[in-house]
């Protein structure tokens, strides 16, 4: 045909078209199983009840979770003591002073195996400074470095309570999951596994009633 567009190349451009228009109508429907899409959530903060995001600093400690508290009936011969001790501490209650121990407790351990005499300066009497103190200086006379991980808390508990004058003493036992580990000069594991091992500890925390100082410094450990 002369001067006109040949007829194969129409019937092409038809087809095309009606392609297009099929994949638009195909395309532009939105089909029930299709994700819709989320708004961008920030990123978790940290929360100390809950459990940490991968990202914070894992030398943090564990945020504690489900730990027991074992608070002795104020009939017992315990409360009846820890009412003493709170008529000359009136602001003293055992729940909150179990919620510190549990924060001493985990700072005494971690400072200990790091051989962080400044902060256990400051949490123990001067008899278990003395105690801890010559442990640290043997293990790295020895060349030796300590582990210790608290992988969990089940149970603080007050076993003992007594008011003496003005010193009120609080017994407090910890039931917990630790990874506790020597390693010697060359790495090689000298005492100790990398287990987790349920330890029962049993501490005696001290503080003169109407002191200044708000510590209740570490005078006793032992075992449970």
């Amino acid at each position: 045909m002369q001067g006109g567009f040949p007829i194969e190349l129409i019937l092409f451009a038809m087809v095309a078209l009606f392609l297009v228009l099929r994949l638009r109508s195909v395309l532009g429907r939105r089909q029930g199983f299709e994700r819709q899409q989320q708004p961008e959530q920030p990123a978790p903060a940290y929360d100390p009840r809950g459990a940490r995001p991968p990202e914070v600093d894992p030398s943090l400690p564990p945020p504690p979770t489900g730990t027991r508290l074992g608070i002795p009936d104020p009939n017992t011969n315990v409360g009846q003591a820890l009412a003493r001790i709170r008529a000359a501490e009136p602001g003293f209650d055992p729940a909150g002073f179990l919620a510190g121990a549990e924060g001493a407790f985990r700072m005494i351990v971690t400072a200990f195996a790091a051989g962080d005499r400044a902060t256990l300066r400051n949490l123990l009497s001067d008899d278990t400074y003395a105690g801890f103190e010559s442990a640290i200086a043997a293990r790295e006379q020895a060349g030796e470095t300590q582990r210790t991980e608290v992988r969990g808390l089940h149970e603080i508990a007050i076993d003992n309570a007594e008011l003496k004058d003005r010193t009120a003493s609080v017994t407090v036992r910890f039931v917990s999951d630790q990874v506790n580990l020597t390693l010697a000069r060359d790495g090689s594991i000298a005492t100790g596994a990398e287990a987790v091992v349920e330890l029962n500890d049993v501490w005696t925390f001290q503080r003169e009633t109407g002191s200044s100082d708000p510590t209740w410094k570490l005078v006793a450990t032992g075992a449970g």
